[in-house]
C-alpha cells in the first residue's frame, strides 16, 4: 500500500501542466542531441545546469534533465540506423545490424523495434526504481559517517574500474577530481584555501562551470577537429509497423536486454554502453542464426536498445536512494540537486518526497511521450542530421557562456569554463577520460564532511573505518573491485571490450 500511495503521489506531481510542460521538452531536446552525433547528453546537460536556477522548481528542473538523459538514449538509435553514426556511445551496438537492416530497406522496422525495446525496458526498468527505492533508502538510513566514506570509496573505486581506457589513469583523474573540490573554504574551520588569494573561489570552484568547461566546450573542440561530411542515405522511411515475424523474433531479445541493463545500469560506469555490448553478445551466442548478425539481424536491434535504455534508467537508483553518482550524468543530476538547496541521498525520499516520487513517475509519462512523438518526427530528425556543425557550434558555445554567467554573474566563471574546456581537450587528446574526474570533484566535498565527521565522532581514531561491520564490508568490496581490475585476465578482457567500443 506504501507503494501505491507514493505512486500516487509521484503522478500527481509529475501531471501537472508545468511539470508535464518540463517532461516534454526534457525528452524532445533529449532526442535532438541524441540525434545529433557528437554533443551527448552529458554536454547537453551540463549546458542545461545555468538555465535550472531560472525555472525556479527544483522538481521540474530535474525531470527535465532526467527526460534529456533517458531522450539521448532513444535518440541516439536514430542515427545509428540511419547513417550508421551513432548520436550517443551506447549506441553503437545498434548501429551494427540497425544500419544493416535501413541498408536492407527495413529502417522503417527497425526505428519501430528500438522504439519498442526501448518504451518496454523504460517502464519496467522505472518499475524497479520504484520498487526498490524504499528498501534502499531505509538501508541507507542507518548508515553513520564512517559508512557513507566507505560507501563513496566503493562508487569511486568502481568508476575507476570501469572507466575507459588506463586504469592508473582513472585513478590519476578521481584524484585530481577530489583535489578540485578542496578549492573554496575548510568545512570544519571556515578558512580559505587552495582559492590562489581570489575571494570569488571562496565558496570552491562552480560545479556548473567546471562541468559545462569539462563536457561542453571540450567535446565542441573534438567535433571540431573531427568534423566531417555527414551524407544521409536514408531519405524517407516505410513501413514503420513490425511484422508478426519481427515480433516473435524481438519479445525475447527485448526481455533479456531490459533484464541485462537493470542491473548493469545500477553499477558505478559506463552501466548502459556495457548492458548494450553484452546483450549483443548474449543475443549473437543464444541465436539459431548466428551468421545473420552484422547482417541485419533484428535481435541485434532489440536486445541493446532495450539494455541501454533500462541501464539509463536504473542508474538513477543509487543516486536517488544513496547519493551516489553512478555515471557522469548522474553526477550533473547530483550537482543539479545540490545547487538548488537539496543534499542527494536517503534524507530526499522522506523530507522531499514529492519530488523524489515525482521524478520517478515522470519517467513513465517520458517514456510514453517518446514513443508517441518520436516515430512521426523521423523526417525531421532526418533533414536536422544534414546541419553542418560549423553553424552548430557557436550558438552552442554562446549559450554555454551566457548561461553559466548568468547563474551567479560572476566573470571568474566565464576563466574556468574557458580553462576547463582547453583542459578537457587535452584530457581527451591524451585518452584520459574526464567522466571520473567530474565524480570525484562531486563527491570530494561529501567524502571529506564524512571522513572528518567521523574522525571527529571516533575521537581520531581511524579503525572506526573498519570495527563498523557496514562500512568494513563496503571497504573489503571496494579493494576486491581494485585487486580484480589488476588481475590479467580481466586486464585483458576489459581492453578488448573498450577497443571494440571505439571501433
Amino acid at each position: 500500500m506504501e507503494l501505491i500511495d507514493n505512486l500516487i503521489l509521484g503522478f500527481t506531481t509529475a501531471s501537472t501542466l508545468w511539470n508535464l510542460l518540463f517532461c516534454l521538452i526534457g525528452v524532445l531536446l533529449g532526442t535532438l542531441i541524441g540525434v545529433l552525433p557528437g554533443i551527448g547528453a552529458t554536454a547537453t546537460i551540463a549546458m542545461l545546469l545555468p538555465i535550472t536556477f531560472q525555472i525556479g522548481d527544483p522538481v521540474s528542473a530535474l525531470i527535465m534533465l532526467a527526460g534529456v538523459y533517458y531522450g539521448a538514449q532513444y535518440g541516439g538509435s536514430t542515427t545509428a540506423i540511419l547513417i550508421n553514426m551513432p548520436g550517443e556511445s551506447s549506441s553503437a551496438v545498434t548501429a551494427i545490424d540497425g544500419y544493416q537492416m535501413a541498408r536492407n530497406g527495413r529502417a522503417g522496422a527497425a526505428l519501430a523495434t528500438a522504439a519498442i525495446g526501448s518504451f518496454f525496458a523504460g517502464t519496467v526498468s522505472t518499475f524497479l526504481i520504484a520498487l526498490f527505492a524504499i528498501p534502499l533508502t531505509a538501508i541507507a538510513l542507518k548508515f553513520g559517517a564512517a559508512e557513507f566514506v566507505s560507501l563513496m570509496v566503493v562508487g569511486l573505486i568502481s568508476s575507476i574500474a570501469l572507466a575507459h581506457g588506463s586504469v592508473i589513469k582513472a585513478m590519476g583523474m578521481v584524484v585530481l577530481g577530489l583535489l578540485l573540490g578542496l578549492v573554496g573554504t575548510d568545512v570544519i574551520s571556515g578558512a580559505p584555501r587552495f582559492n590562489l588569494g581570489i575571494r570569488e573561489y571562496a565558496d570552491g570552484l562552480n560545479f556548473v562551470a567546471v562541468a559545462v568547461g569539462v563536457f561542453g566546450i571540450a567535446e565542441i573542440l573534438r567535433n571540431l577537429e573531427n568534423e566531417h561530411d555527414r551524407s544521409v542515405l536514408i531519405k524517407k522511411v516505410h513501413g514503420l509497423m513490425p511484422t508478426r515475424e519481427d515480433f516473435r523474433r524481438m519479445a525475447a531479445p527485448i526481455l533479456r536486454g531490459t533484464a541485462l541493463g537493470s542491473v548493469l545500469g545500477i553499477l558505478p560506469g559506463a552501466g548502459a554502453i556495457l548492458g548494450s555490448f553484452a546483450s549483443y553478445t548474449v543475443e549473437k551466442r543464444m541465436s539459431a542464426h548466428p551468421e545473420e548478425f552484422g547482417k541485419g539481424a533484428i535481435e541485434g536491434v532489440a536486445g541493446p536498445e532495450s539494455a541501454n535504455n533500462a541501464g539509463a534508467q536504473t542508474s538513477f537508483i543509487p543516486m536517488l536512494t544513496l547519493g551516489i553518482p553512478t555515471n557522469p550524468v548522474m553526477a550533473l543530476m547530483a550537482g543539479a540537486m545540490i545547487i538548488q538547496g537539496i543534499v542527494p541521498g536517503p534524507n530526499v525520499a522522506t523530507e522531499q518526497p514529492s519530488l523524489f516520487w515525482g521524478i520517478i513517475a515522470s519517467m513513465w509519462i517520458g517514456n510514453l511521450l517518446l514513443i508517441v512523438l518520436n516515430l512521426p518526427l523521423i523526417g525531421l530528425w532526418v533533414k536536422l542530421l544534414t546541419v553542418p556543425y560549423y553553424i552548430l557550434f557557436p550558438i552552442i558555445m554562446a549559450f554555454c557562456s551566457i548561461g553559466v554567467y548568468s547563474v551567479n554573474s560572476n566573470v571568474y566563471d566565464l576563466y574556468v569554463v574557458a580553462f576547463f574546456g582547453i583542459f578537457g581537450y587535452a584530457l581527451m587528446k591524451m585518452r584520459c577520460e574526464p567522466a571520473p574526474l567530474l565524480l570525484g570533484f562531486v563527491l570530494g566535498p561529501l567524502l571529506e564532511e564524512n571522513l572528518r565527521r567521523a574522525m571527529i565522532l571516533s575521537k581520531g581514531d581511524p579503525t572506526t573505518f573498519i570495527t563498523r561491520p557496514i562500512s568494513a564490508t563496503l571497504l573489503v568490496l571496494a579493494a576486491a573491485v581494485l585487486v580484480i581490475v589488476f588481475l590479467p585476465a580481466v586486464k585483458k578482457k576489459r581492453a578488448e571490450v573498450f577497443v571494440e567500443e571505439s571501433a
